[in-house]
């Protein structure tokens, strides 16, 4: 994720909207290292503030002029010399935002002492709870940005990572197949955690891939199933450096950790690449998924019914599901796997 804190984020969002299109872009170029490419200007700002490692490399940027920094400490009432020069305004700048950041905690209710006030304020906060509802399609794109920034930082060429990969991020028997398409097709599957993070690291780290997701409402779609599996399928661009090699879609399965509070943990995925040599002449564009929500519910509608796990599909999908005890999702596994090559890419 983002080497910004929110308070940051935010101040940098408005301190960039200053900035004319064509200095945007720019700045999104340099970041990125030409990786992405923005649709519109608001997706470069976005790019800009994922991939900047800290506020002081975003603001030290040739691109952010010292003019524009003052103009906006100006805007928020920062009264500052003007022939201040640029690593001074950076400091009154973080300055500022840390200072609004402890004014927002200072604004939040304080504790209530009396003993009834606290049995009725715990007894609102578990209904707030049970009433409480995720919002899976932004749970959806902010797992994006935290996974693929954090794969994407490992590739050696864009300097040191910004967070620590590893099987922690994943369950312990999570399963990842791999579908890939180039010269021929190929399936391999990977069991464990370990194996897993490695076989992903090493398409960044050793193959020097750059992982570039679609995150419109084409290239992501979000389910969530009433067990507590959230099912999140991206499709995106494969890089190397300059080139653009191909396309990939990736499927993921996510359960919450009930020991950490708010942690999603990995528990299986299916990511397919087809290399542009694969694609049809001029097939190469934005990449999209071809399945709505009804579908990857489809891969997780399992119930349980007298000892035999018994799969629901929409009117158009009838599937048997296999007996006896198998768990939940190696149920969804085994239908994610029959419907894998019946989901190709759109282009």
């Amino acid at each position: 994720m983002s080497g910004l804190s929110q308070p940051e984020m935010e101040g940098c969002r408005n301190l960039l909207g200053l900035l004319d299109n064509d200095e945007i872009m720019a700045l999104c170029d340099t970041i990125t290292n030409r990786l992405v490419q923005p649709e519109d200007r608001q997706d470069a700002i976005r790019a800009i503030l994922v991939y900047s490692q800290s506020v002081e490399e975003l603001l030290k940027r040739k691109k952010v002029h010292r003019e524009i920094i003052f103009k906006y400490l100006a805007t928020r009432g920062v009264v500052i010399p003007p022939a201040t020069e640029k690593h001074n305004l950076i400091q009154h700048a973080k300055d500022y935002w840390n200072k609004q950041s402890q004014l927002k905690l200072k604004e939040a209710p304080k504790p209530v002492t009396k003993r009834e006030d606290i049995q009725l304020f715990q007894k609102q906060e578990k209904e707030d709870k049970k009433t409480e509802k995720v919002d899976f399609r932004r749970l959806g794109e902010e797992f994006c940005h935290w996974f693929f920034g954090l794969l994407n930082s490992q590739n050696p060429f864009l300097g040191p990572p910004q967070d620590e990969w590893g099987p922690q991020h994943f369950w312990h028997d999570v399963k990842l197949k791999f579908y890939y398409n180039t010269s021929e097709q190929n399936v391999i599957d990977y069991h464990g955690a370990e194996i897993v993070s490695l076989r992903l690291l090493s398409l960044v780290k050793e193959e020097f891939l750059f992982l570039s997701p679609n995150l419109d409402s084409h290239g992501l779609k979000c389910a969530s199933s009433p067990h507590g599996l959230v099912m999140v399928g991206v499709a995106g661009t494969v890089h190397r450096g300059n080139t653009c090699l191909g396309i990939f879609e990736q499927i993921f399965g996510l359960i919450r950790c009930p020991f950490v509070e708010n942690t999603w943990k990995i528990k299986f995925i299916n990511l397919r690449i087809v290399g542009e040599s694969a694609l049809a002449p001029g097939a190469l564009q934005k990449p999209t998924i071809t399945f709505e929500p009804s579908d990857l519910e489809a891969f997780y509608n399992v119930i349980s019914l007298c000892g035999t796990n018994e799969v629901r599909l929409n009117g158009k999908q009838t599937m048997e599901s296999g007996t006896g005890d198998q768990a939940l999702c190696a149920g969804n596994e085994a239908l994610l796997n029959k419907r894998e090559l019946s989901l190709p890419l759109k282009h």
